[in-house]
């Protein structure tokens, strides 16, 4: 017995916990957009490398009109609906459901991003900071359409895993990274264990969309006096954001099993199989600090104040990285007026 308990004890202890939740509310951002904002708020500020992370809804005609960008990464992942995009160096195109992009601001970019219809579109936009090395050099684009996505499946056939950044299940992802991370679309169906190693000293969290999961251990029991209460299951519900230890190598999440229901004779002789329904949807975002200064005004994150005043006045003076922002104009983002 004692035994036993001493290695449910050392198990849970390198499973990572859930040291803080945050429910995002609704509030407005660009031109008549709807977000939802996990990283980047008052009380989720900076969780290096990440400063931001928005759950958007939007339709016509607002959207995020003309803006620029420098010493970052945008990565915008689509939920639901078309969105298009245009910025001045002549990049545009159009990202859908599932579909992926990964544009790296660096020195200097103006673009737009607004719905292509009336219908809704939700997705989610995360701001991941560049190391020193890296805030200066040309932009560039990553973009994967939803079936190019790589996709993971745990060996119970019960989690599936859209690997956008990092590895899950022995599947790698297409994008390259200017530092270590993982950005991970989760969906598990009842009753299901999804298990994800995260090294010790990476900032970690997850963000709920859909349903409901319990991250944690959830072999322990908190009346065990061996077991930290921390790092007993914790439950959440949709739009919260669980930030994560950084000690422990391991994240697990669990569904509850599906209530069982009187099968009716006609179900009973059905030999059509049906899908499992999703349960519980996540995103996991972790990555290796980059452990550098963070001055941000706006759309500039630099490493100091005299970078951001650089940064603002090659803007307005079109130069070094903005030199066709003054006379640059976006076709997307006239619907907006």
């Amino acid at each position: 017995m004692t035994v036993t308990t001493t290695a449910t004890a050392t198990a849970a202890r390198t499973l990572k916990s859930v040291v803080q939740t945050v429910l995002s509310r609704e509030q407005a951002e660009g031109l008549g957009a709807r977000v939802r904002r996990s990283i980047g708020t008052y009380e989720l500020r900076n969780l290096d490398p990440f400063l931001m992370l928005d759950e958007f809804n939007v339709k016509e005609p607002a959207g995020f009109p003309d803006h620029p960008h420098r010493g970052f990464e945008t990565v915008t992942y689509m939920l639901s609906g078309v969105f298009q995009h245009e910025d001045f160096a002549g990049h545009k195109g159009t990202i859908g459901p599932g579909d992926l992009q990964w544009m790296t601001a660096g020195r200097g970019i103006v673009h737009a991003e607004m719905p292509l219809s009336k219908d809704v579109c939700t997705g989610l936009q995360l701001w991941v900071n560049l190391p020193r090395n890296a805030k200066m050099i040309p932009p560039r684009y990553q973009e994967l359409s939803a079936t190019h996505v790589p996709l993971a499946v745990s060996p119970d056939g019960k989690t599936s895993v859209k690997v956008i950044a990092g590895e899950s299940y022995g599947v790698a992802a297409k994008v390259h990274t200017y530092s270590p991370m993982y950005y991970l679309d989760v969906s598990m169906a009842a009753g299901a264990v999804f298990e994800q190693a995260i090294p010790e000293g990476y900032t970690a969290f997850v963000y709920t969309l859909e349903g409901s999961a319990t991250f944690g251990d959830t072999t322990s029991s908190s009346s065990s006096s061996d077991v930290d209460p921390a790092d007993v299951q914790q439950p959440a519900q949709p739009h919260c954001t669980l930030v994560l230890s950084k000690d422990g190598l391991l994240l697990r999440a669990t569904t509850a099993p599906e209530a069982a229901s009187p099968a009716s004779p006609a179900s009973a002789t059905s030999a059509t199989p049906t899908a499992p329904k999703t349960a519980a949807r996540f995103v996991v975002i972790a990555g290796e600090p980059i452990n550098e200064p963070i001055v941000q005004h706006g759309p500039f994150v630099m490493n100091s104040e005299t970078e951001i005043r650089q940064a603002i006045m090659d803007y307005q003076l079109g130069r070094n990285g903005f030199e066709k922002a003054p006379e640059w104009e976006s076709d997307i983002g006239k619907r907006a007026r």
